[in-house]
Order: structure tokens, then C-alpha cells, then sequence
């Protein structure tokens, strides 16, 4: 990977705007082919990603593509709300946890050892389409590509829109460490429902990474943030109730990720190609990146070998209409997310419902676990997100 004085003007074959998880995996499977070896590549970011800023976590069965840089796994799973609590052998499954420090360290390795990868520090202040190139206007100089692949997610156009639902996954975390040894550490507590409501989808997000280390989330799918002082207080009490009293916060990580059906895809053209969270690749029903951004970046790699106009990548599948009926229930009907999470894990094996949130069910199997939900409030978002498709 080579470093560039400011001096120098060079047209690229891709550049790609910002080093965070989409930018970060689609160059990183294009330095691992072979087919781009001939090819120039720049990453443009303001920031040099090296820390422990951000937590992923996923399912997924046992010998992963990630594998080696996982910090931690789990075994089972515990839902629950106010009528139902049960723990789950997630099996063939398992909850995977990786450090954002990790994956960037694997990631620069990778495209450090490629001379026709470039990394630059500056700040991008416009792009434009000009001709059959595009150009990138940076703070400290202008960059040409042939194609812009563009992780900078603008939320304006989503909220100057009333089309589409758009809620938020809000959350503030602290990682923490006992003196003595508490935690199950085989298990996560995925969706803990039992906390109060108040009017809105919340839950407690806790991965116990050791026998005396855990990290808790105040998680929250709704359309307003709180007061960060409300987050932590929740997370105090649920440790009070725990009966965890004594305790050293080691870390702390906050989040607000964007749960949308907006079609994003219609920002695209035949040279720049939206992607990441600005793409639509988050899973608008659950918030959850990491697995979707791997697929999603999968595909991408070779639909560029294929040298097709960018705009023709994405394409909506049956899962596109099932997220949105979700979050046309959760937009009107907030309160009640504790009741349907819970039902649906409850009426279904946590097998099925993987399957069914990693968008790799069966038509079948897809209608079971939809038929599991309250009927008529269902129905009545299904009409609703039909009518968006005229």
C-alpha cells in the first residue's frame, strides 16, 4: 500500500470514501483477488482507523470467513419479556463477537501488502460525476476514478422523506469487570425485554466476555434519542437489580443506527455506487451490519469484475418487503416490541428465526415464522407497505 505526497495527480481505477466497515471489507476482498491486482485503488478517509471504537457481533455457523479474529463466542441465548423468558441452544449457530481494532488490523495487513492499494488522510468535501470519471474534492487536493464506491451516509434525504418509516438503534454500553466471578459467559443475553418500556421498544443487550467482564447495552428501536444520563441510569439499575453493586467501568461505547426501507439505491449511477449504511446495507428490522456488509461486499467484488453499470447492483428480494412491514408495525405501534420479539422467539426455534433475519429461509419457512405475529396488525402494515410499492 503506498502513501502519496499532495503533489501528486493520479486517476484511480476505484476510490472508495471512508474506512469503516463497508469501505474496509469491499477492499479488503478486492486486495484477496487476484483480478484487481492490476487495478488502482485508494481508501480517503479523515481518519486513521486503528482503536477499539466499535463492537460487531452476528450469528453464524461454526468455521467463518472471520473466524480468526473473533474475540469471543457463545453457545446459547437468552430472550425474554414480562411473560416469557427462556434461554436457547443456538447450535449449529453460534454468537460471534469481534473488536473493530482486530478487523481493522487484519484489514490494513492485508491491502498494505499491495502496491496498487493507496490510503489517504483528508477530509472530502464534494464529488462529482464528470464524463466517464468521477471527481473527489478533498481538503487538501482533488482525487479521479473511474468509480466511486461512497460509504459517507447523509441522513437529509431520509428525513425530508415521509414514505418510508425511519426509526433509530440507539444504545449506550459499558463494558465492566467484577472482583469476583459472576457471568455465564456461555451465554448471551440477546433481548432482555424485562426492563420497563416506557411507550417505546427497549431492551438489555449484555455479553459476558469473561467469568468477571461483561459488556450491558441500553438498546432502544425507536425514533428519539434520550438524554445519554437516561441510558446509563438504566444500565445502573439493571446491574443494582442483578445484585451487581461493585464493579470498575473499563470502557464505554455508544451507537445510533438507522433502521430504514428508504431506497437508497436510487442515489446511485453508472459510476458511483452507494454503500454500507448509506447503501442500505444495514438490516433495516434489526440494526444488526456486520453479517449484511460481509454478503453484501461478497457480491460487490464480483459484480465489479463483471463491469456493469453500478447502478444495476442492488436488487430488492422478498426480505426488503418483510423489513419494511416490520417497521411500518414498530413505526405506529412502538410500545409493542417487547410483546412481538418475544412471540416470535417463542413460537419459533431461534434456528429458524437466524435463518429468517440472515435473509436465508425458504418461502415456507418464512411464512411460518410471519405467521407466528399478531394477525391483524400485521395485515394492516403489509396493506400499507404494498401501497408504497406504486
Amino acid at each position: 500500500m503506498k502513501n502519496l505526497t499532495y503533489l501528486e495527480v493520479i486517476n484511480y481505477d476505484y476510490i472508495i470514501l471512508g474506512s469503516g466497515l463497508s469501505g474496509l471489507l469491499s477492499a479488503y476482498r478486492m486486495a484477496n483477488d487476484a483480478w484487481f491486482d492490476d487495478k488502482s485503488v485508494v481508501i480517503i478517509d479523515k481518519e486513521i482507523k486503528n482503536q477499539n471504537d466499535r463492537t460487531w457481533c452476528f450469528w453464524e455457523e461454526a468455521n467463518g470467513e472471520f473466524d480468526s479474529i473473533l474475540s469471543k463466542t457463545w453457545e446459547k441465548a437468552f430472550i425474554g419479556n414480562q411473560d416469557f423468558q427462556q434461554s436457547f441452544e443456538m447450535n449449529p449457530y453460534l454468537y460471534k463477537m469481534i473488536r473493530s481494532s482486530d478487523f481493522y488490523q487484519l484489514v490494513f495487513d492485508a491491502i498494505s501488502a499491495k502496491s496498487n492499494f493507496t490510503f489517504i488522510n483528508d477530509k472530502i468535501l464534494s464529488w462529482k460525476t464528470n464524463g466517464n470519471s468521477v471527481e473527489v474534492q478533498g481538503k487538501n487536493k482533488s482525487y479521479n476514478g473511474y468509480y466511486l464506491l461512497n460509504s459517507f451516509f447523509d441522513v437529509n434525504p431520509v428525513l425530508n422523506q415521509k414514505k418510508y418509516p425511519y426509526l433509530k438503534q440507539h444504545f449506550i454500553g459499558w463494558f465492566i469487570k467484577t472482583k469476583t466471578e459472576i457471568f455465564d459467559d456461555s451465554e448471551v443475553k440477546f433481548m432482555d425485554f424485562t426492563i420497563e418500556q416506557s411507550g417505546n421498544t427497549r431492551f438489555m443487550y449484555v455479553l459476558p466476555t469473561s467469568k468477571n467482564e461483561a459488556l450491558f447495552e441500553y438498546t432502544l428501536f425507536s425514533e428519539d434519542l434520550l438524554e445519554n444520563s437516561e441510558y446509563e441510569k438504566a444500565i445502573q439499575n439493571y446491574l443494582h437489580n442483578l445484585g451487581i453493586n461493585e464493579y470498575e467501568i473499563v470502557e464505554k461505547e455508544a451507537g445510533n443506527i438507522p433502521m430504514t426501507c428508504f431506497p437508497f439505491d436510487k442515489q446511485n449511477s453508472e459510476r458511483v455506487l452507494f454503500i454500507g449504511t448509506a447503501g442500505g446495507w444495514t438490516k433495516a428490522s434489526t440494526g444488526f451490519t456486520f453479517f449484511n456488509s460481509k454478503k453484501k461486499s461478497k457480491k460487490l467484488v464480483e459484480f465489479l469484475k463483471s463491469n456493469q453499470n453500478l447502478s444495476r447492483f442492488n436488487k430488492k428480494n422478498r426480505y426488503w418487503l418483510y423489513d419494511l412491514i416490520l417497521l411500518e408495525v414498530l413505526h405506529q405501534n412502538n410500545e409493542l416490541g417487547a410483546q412481538l420479539f418475544g412471540t416470535l422467539f417463542q413460537k419459533n426455534s431461534i434456528q429458524n428465526i437466524f435463518r429468517f433475519l440472515n435473509e436465508e429461509g425458504t418461502v415456507v419457512s418464512d411464512l411460518k415464522v410471519m405467521l407466528t405475529l399478531p394477525k391483524w396488525i400485521f395485515i394492516k402494515a403489509t396493506f400499507r407497505a404494498l401501497r408504497k410499492l406504486v
